[in-house]
């Protein structure tokens, strides 16, 4: 570590969690040396995860069994640094992190994490791995995902659980995208669900995941019940989250304003679900999060890009928040899927990155067309071939601006849909012409029903060279048909991209070549 890294690690990421040399809630000196072991000592539950790391910063996140506040340990293999870091109390879930700056690009760190009560007893310690993106020619890998315990499939013990997310880590990715439907707060499950083969499949059931979720404390407990299964707390204990948000963290298909018709519901006002539903899935995932208003929103938006070096960005978008409702799509005025401030950003932070490659994470699909209804449109997509129209209209200014700019080697990535395609997109074959050909590679689900295929719009030319669907719909896990995407940049720069199941085997792999401007 050269002087000035190690001058922003010891004191940058000091003033990101707050004064060191103090720990606990009632002020006692913190101490490296292990507590003595006492059968009330706080505890984690959820185990500890990493998230948002990229050349410079990261966080730590951790639950704890009870109120207390989150300390590290943190190594890069010539330093150590103990930090404090925020309060986990009823009004976090027990959860708490701590944002980390100052760190030094193409190093690999190792935290110890742990809670400490207000006599300053120090719990049980967990341990997180994470590594920074360098800005040298050096190698990267990521995979990419959705939909987690959805249509009935939860935790099988029997299966071993959710075992897609162990065949992830095993590719020992550099980071983890979480492509939206990180929970499913509208999808009870039941002990025992019997398959179409005589099968029975067996959840693991907790209160609240036995109906939708309307109150924060049923939300909370979607995520608490994911957090359950060991592949997961795995994982994210040695990979990077960078998180998204899609729909069934409040509701299937919903959009801002919408008063649902579901039986199910006595809270039927979308805007007071998803706010409930927001800051459960910010309290739960590690995103930086610095202060929080009454309504639970962050101020902060939630899409965002991530430098992970000289090779890649990425760009995490929100299809949600900013949506205009679900209607037919063929209205000749723009509507909105992403805003305009958000299309906006994203035309201008993509044409200003210098990284080799801009991975775009969406958290639908461009050109696949998902029904809401007899008539209405979940998608951007509306079924019509021709010209762009509504929320088309919206994708369209993008594609074309990017294009403007010349921006070269965007890959789009996407889960939502329930099945794995790849889709190439050409203005030779679209009714819109003006933009530049790209990829768009759409992956998942990891733990949930197997569905597709979707049908295609034309509009944008897209051509599909390779999918992967369900036997039947609502496949469940046991039958195989889980996904999940996988991209590898070389130290030069060429990306290979693949699609894989949920043992690993690679369905599809396609190489790129970047394109110089």
């Amino acid at each position: 570590m050269t002087n000035l890294g190690r001058r922003a690690f010891l004191t940058g990421i000091t003033v990101a969690a707050g004064t060191a040399a103090t720990s606990s809630l009632g002020g006692a000196r913190a101490s490296a040396a292990p507590a003595l072991v006492r059968t009330d000592r706080l505890t984690l539950p959820s185990g500890v995860q990493t998230g948002d790391v990229t050349t410079k910063e990261g966080v730590l996140w951790a639950r704890s069994s009870g109120p207390g506040r989150l300390m590290a340990q943190v190594s890069s293999g010539r330093h150590t640094r103990l930090l404090r870091g925020g309060l986990a109390t009823d009004a976090t879930d027990q959860t708490a992190r701590l944002p980390l700056q100052g760190l030094t690009p193409g190093r690999e760190y190792d935290a110890a994490l742990w809670f400490e009560d207000e006599n300053g007893n120090r719990g049980e310690v967990q341990r997180a791995r994470f590594g920074t993106a360098s800005h040298q020619r050096r190698g990267t890998s990521f995979v990419w995902t959705g939909d987690t315990c959805g249509q009935g499939w939860g935790i099988n013990p029997d299966l071993g659980g959710m075992t897609g997310y162990r065949a992830m880590a095993q590719t020992r990715p550099d980071f983890f995208v979480h492509a939206g439907d990180t929970i499913y707060a509208d999808g009870p499950l039941q002990a025992t669900v019997t398959e179409p083969d005589g099968k029975v499949w067996r959840n693991i059931v907790t209160p609240e995941v036995s109906k939708v979720a309307e109150s924060l404390t049923e939300f909370r407990g979607r995520h608490r019940y994911n957090q359950l299964d060991q592949n997961i707390r795995a994982m994210y204990a040695e990979v990077p989250v960078l998180a998204q948000w899609d729909d069934h963290e409040t509701h299937n298909n919903w959009y801002p304003g919408q008063i649902l018709t579901d039986d199910r519901y006595t809270e039927r006002r979308v805007d007071v679900l998803a706010a409930r539903a927001r800051q459960a899935w910010q309290e739960n995932m590690p995103i930086a999060v610095r202060r929080t208003t009454t309504d639970g929103f962050a101020p902060e938006r939630i899409y965002r890009k991530i430098a992970r070096g000289r090779h890649l960005d990425v760009f995490l978008l929100d299809m949600r928040s900013y949506k205009d409702p679900n209607t037919a799509g063929t209205e000749p005025q723009l509507t909105h899927i992403l805003g305009q401030e958000q299309a906006d950003w994203l035309i201008r932070e993509v044409s200003r990155s210098t990284a080799t490659w801009k991975v775009i994470s969406a958290d639908l699909p461009l050109g696949l067309v998902v029904a809401d209804g007899p008539v209405n449109e979940e998608s951007l997509s509306n079924r019509d071939p021709g010209k762009p129209l509504g929320k088309e209209l919206e994708i369209a200014r993008v594609l074309s601006g990017l294009k403007r700019n010349r921006v070269r080697n965007v890959v789009w990535i996407t889960a939502d849909v329930h099945y794995c395609a790849a889709h190439h997109y050409a203005p030779e074959r679209a009714a819109f012409t003006d933009f530049d050909p790209f990829w768009e590679i759409v992956a998942g689900p990891i733990a949930a029903g197997s569905f597709g295929p979707n049908d295609l719009d034309a509009t944008f030319g897209p051509k599909v060279v390779f999918q992967k669907t369900a036997d039947y719909p609502n496949q469940s896990p046991r039958g195989g048909n889980q996904f999940f995407g996988h991209i590898a940049i070389a130290d030069d720069g060429r990306l290979t991209a693949s699609l894989r199941n949920s043992a690993g085997a690679v369905l599809w792999s396609q190489d790129l070549e970047p394109q110089r401007r």
